[in-house]
Order: structure tokens, then sequence, then C-alpha cells
């Protein structure tokens, strides 16, 4: 016992520095007021109280739930497409492989600079398509209506990660399942409902989990979408057309770096914690019902 925990200590000491006192600090910054130069001075829940009375709070929750509840799923769909994509025997599959993982690996500042470019509304490859298809060309990033959507087509761009972890679990499914339902004249709809998702069901869980605390902590794309297309010289402007830019993540760094409200970006972080535990609980209790494991 304790070798063990001498041989621990180095993380225990790491965790308790740098994530534990951070987290328990930040609890009590969050009940004063403190903007680094000044010590902090408690107000109880003042900066709780501010934060529900204020409409730009309001706006960033319901992007960041909007990215969330409707991003996750789409993410995990389109990953799962590509994913029985790729677990078919075809020549060059290596390369569909690395082709389709790509993204994935691009550091997210360079995707949304990319992004920024592709979806220029005069310039950009995505309205030339539509326009070569006799589509309309929305002006993506300065139409309020519009921002999400490019948004959510960014990420389904880079669901390669997602891709991976779901072609792995194609290959555990048992081939011996596939040719029974053959044998009983399934159709390939009958055996995806009943063979593949529910081995994958696992998986799904995992996933779904991982989506909605990322969804959550949405920041980096829309920031620098944002800071790309027209700076950030007034930050007034930080949010983009109406606000539609202005995510939960995005509010609270510039809460804390732009206005130096350290007590109310740590009371907008401790509730970002409660929505995320809360979601994450609602995830984990409902999967008793669809979850299927390999004993069940």
């Amino acid at each position: 016992m304790t070798t063990g925990l001498v041989f621990a200590s180095p993380w225990i000491i790491g965790f308790c520095l740098f994530y534990g006192y951070p987290i328990v600090i930040s609890f009590w910054y969050s009940l004063t007021s403190f903007n680094i130069f000044q010590s902090p001075k408690f107000i109880g829940l003042a900066n709780y109280s501010k934060l529900f009375s204020e409409a730009i709070f309001y706006k960033s929750l319901f992007n960041t739930l909007f990215i969330t509840f409707l991003g996750v799923p789409l993410n995990l769909g389109f990953g799962l497409l590509c994913a029985m994509l790729l677990n078919r025997k075809v020549r060059g599959l290596s390369l569909y492989r690395t082709i389709f993982y790509l993204p994935a690996i691009i550091p997210l500042v360079a995707t949304s600079i990319l992004w920024v470019w592709n979806l220029d509304a005069q310039f950009g490859l995505v309205n030339s398509g539509l326009k070569a298809l006799g589509l309309p060309q929305p002006n993506w990033l300065e139409d309020a209506r519009f921002t999400k959507p490019a948004l959510l087509l960014v990420g389904l761009w880079g669901t390669g990660q997602i891709a991976v972890i779901f072609l792995a679990a194609l290959q555990d499914v048992p081939v011996q399942l596939f040719e029974a339902a053959d044998l009983d004249g399934a159709s390939a709809f009958q055996k995806f409902r009943h063979i593949t998702v529910p081995f994958l069901s696992p998986v799904i869980l995992f996933q779904s989990i991982m989506g909605v605390i990322a969804g959550f902590q949405y920041f980096t794309q829309p920031y620098l979408m944002v800071t790309v297309r027209s700076g950030l010289s007034d930050p007034n402007q930080a949010g983009g057309p109406e606000n539609s830019l202005m995510f939960y993540a995005t509010l609270l760094f510039h809460n804390a770096f732009t206005y130096l409200k350290m007590g109310k970006a740590s009371a907008m972080a401790w509730i970002l914690f409660i929505i995320i535990a809360l979601v994450t609980f609602l995830l984990l209790k409902s999967s008793k019902r669809w979850v299927h494991y390999g004993a069940d």
C-alpha cells in the first residue's frame, strides 16, 4: 500500500496542484468580485444572479445547445455511415481510410481558416459547387440564419475520428450473425437494426457522451472564424452577426480575458459543469434501455 502510494505520488501531487486546487478555488472565485488586479471581494451569489438576467447568456446557451444536440447526432450518423462504407472490401481501401481520416488530424486553427475561405459567399468552394448545381448560395458567415449550419458542415468534415472508432467496433461484430440473418431472409435494414446497432450501442454511448462534453465546450471554430473574418477590435462584435456565433465557452472566455471578470467567468464555468454532469447522467441513465453489452 505504502509503496504504491509512493509510486503514485507524482500523479497525485500533480492532480491536486493542477486540477484539484483550481477546481476548488474557482468555486470560491465564483462567489466573489475578482479582476486579477484586486483581491477577491465576497459578493455571494451575485455573479450567478447577474448571469441569469443577461440576454447574451441565454443566447450563448441556446447556440451551444443547438450545436450540441444537432451536431452530435449528425456527426455520429455521418461517422457511422463512413465507417460502414470503409468496412466494405474494395480495392484501395487503405487509401480511402486515410483520406477519410485526414481531416481529423488537421489542427483546428488550420481547419477554421480553411473553412472561412471555403464558405466565402463570393469565391468559396461551397458556393461555387452550389452555383454549379443551380442551387442558392447563402452568405454563410454573414447571415445569422446560416452561421450555425455552416459550423455543422465543418463538423461533418472532421468526423474521421468517430468513423475510425465505429470501424473498429464494426469489425468486432460476429460475421456468423449476418450469415444466419441471410439464411432467414433478413433485409439489409433489418440486419442493421437488429445486429449492427445493438453491437455498436456501447460505442454509440461513449461517442455520445464525448460529443456532448465537447459540444458544450465548443470554442475554437466560432472564435477563429469571427476573428479571421472581421477581427475582434470591437468586443461587442465578437459573437458574429446577431451574436449567432456567441457560444457559451466564447462568452466565458471574453468575461475572463477581455473584461477581466474572473468571478463571473468562474460562475459560468460552474454552471457549465452542472449542465454537462446532468446531461451525462441522463445519457447514462437512459443507456439501460438501449445499450447492449456482450453478456446481454
